[in-house]
């Protein structure tokens, strides 16, 4: 998962930030709400990590921006805030949880999962298209119940295309999904050819049909049409 953390508690930033990574995640970091804001007007995320106080602007001023450009991604704030006020607030303006700091960064693990699942999945543990399915807590791809082995970039971007079914995807887009704010650094997307080359061999290989569809000058769209 793609995950955005604007708090401007360096300590606890790094923490976060660690161990989410250690999870297997991506992390952006925005310290201050200038900062997520440019984050935010330049990538989108899975989730986004919200504290309230930051030096140059308010936390929830950042909810109704992201409510006004109707964006996707799951949200949950990290406050010292105890007030129910600032929780209903919060959620009223389309927060989807609100964790009070001090917290174990475990649970705020499982937090990030069951709300990212209730995004992507509508709170379901598996996501299935006719004879795929994946099993989102074992990170497993399964074909007519057949484990088929995928890298963590292949299972993530397989599962992006899926919770994405119809759409059509652009290079830089999925680019973006599987190698985060690094994106910029690449000096092509040639790489995202050889993915889903690799997707496509193991999917078909375990009996799959090919639902990878390549859109000329764009990228990709995975449909069964």
């Amino acid at each position: 998962m793609k995950i955005l953390i604007i708090e401007d508690e360096l300590g606890l930033q790094r923490s976060i930030a660690q161990y989410l990574m250690s999870e297997g995640n991506l992390c952006s970091i925005a310290s201050t709400y200038a900062k997520a804001l440019e984050r935010l007007g330049t990538y989108e995320y899975d989730c986004i990590l919200l504290d309230l106080n930051l030096p140059d602007g308010e936390g929830l001023q950042l909810l109704s921006y992201l409510k006004k450009m109707n964006r996707k991604e799951g949200v949950i704030i990290i406050s010292a805030r105890n007030s129910i006020d600032d929780k209903i607030e919060g959620l009223s303006l389309g927060a989807d949880d609100y964790l009070i700091k001090p917290f174990h960064l475990s649970e705020l693990n499982a937090r990030i999962v069951a709300v990212v699942r209730r995004k992507s999945a509508n709170g379901e543990r598996h996501i299935e298209f006719n004879e795929i399915r994946i099993d989102l807590d074992a990170k497993e791809v399964l074909i007519n119940s057949k484990v088929v082995y995928m890298t963590k970039k292949e299972f993530d971007l397989l599962l992006y295309f899926i919770s994405n079914k119809g759409k059509v995807i652009t290079k830089s887009a999925a680019v973006e999904h599987i190698w985060g704010d690094d994106a910029d650094m690449a000096d092509s997307f040639d790489f995202i050819y050889t993915h889903i080359k690799n997707i496509k061999k193991k999917l078909t290989d375990a009996g799959s049909k090919d639902y990878f569809q390549s859109v000329y000058g764009i990228g990709y769209k995975f449909s069964a049409l």
